[in-house]
């Protein structure tokens, strides 16, 4: 009988040997997430009491906006890979370069859609500027410049592809939801109310297609890389 091999286990993040550039860069990763996500969370519920409703009303806003949730897993991927020390098993699951690809790919989507489709909508000051910058120019560049120096090519599975597209479809999916309930679409192009359905299908579609689109870029990357 011949012995079943297993597959070869994937490196965490950082690995066994990490540099301090690499530690460093996920840490400052990190600490300009939670500042970003605070702060947000701050104008957010600010701007909620002022319209005379509840702090879990400005907290269920905030959660309807992709960028809040993107940077959330951001943060706290990040924060991780840079407390290398931890070994729970959360810790563990956000250090795999499968989940931290993933990370960098939700992160820099966010910023190419932000930079690309709601740039010219409005044009925030002073501190919302510093804040808008941070969380749609600053962490999407720097993550995927540590996913660039620092992640070694992985052994990648159809079935690591398919698991990072719940995260967006489920978004859709819950968006859509509450804002059947609410009547609240935290983006133009998938408001229905003003667009209509079919119009709405076809710009999420797109997005999609996108995103795809970039996750392939990834992939491509990651596949011509030296082990």
């Amino acid at each position: 009988m011949r012995p079943v091999l297993s597959e070869p286990r994937e490196p965490e993040l950082p690995l066994h040997t990490p540099s301090v550039a690499s530690v460093t860069l996920a840490a400052i990763i990190a600490v300009i997430a939670w500042i970003s996500i605070v702060a947000q969370a701050d104008v957010t519920i600010d701007r909620t009491l002022a319209r005379g409703l509840g702090v879990f009303d400005g907290f269920a806003r905030m959660s309807s906006y992709l960028t809040n949730l993107t940077v959330l897993a951001c943060a706290i991927c990040f924060t991780c890979v840079a407390l290398r020390a931890h070994r729970s098993a959360p810790a563990r699951f956000f250090r795999q370069p499968t989940v931290v690809t993933a990370v960098v790919v939700y992160m820099v989507f966010v910023g190419i859609a932000y930079n690309l489709l709601l740039r010219g909508l409005w044009s925030p000051a002073a501190f919302r500027l510093l804040l808008n910058e941070s969380l749609h120019s600053v962490l999407p560049m720097l993550a995927a410049l540590y996913w660039v120096l620092f992640v070694p090519r992985f052994h990648l599975k159809l079935r690591h592809c398919l698991l990072w597209l719940v995260y967006p479809l489920a978004y859709l999916g819950v968006t859509f939801w509450h804002a059947s309930l609410s009547d609240f679409y935290p983006y133009p192009f998938i408001n229905v109310e003003k667009l209509g359905l079919r119009h709405v299908v076809l710009n999420s579609a797109l997005l999609f297609g996108g995103f795809l689109m970039l996750m392939a870029v990834f992939v491509g990357i990651n596949s011509r890389r030296r082990r």
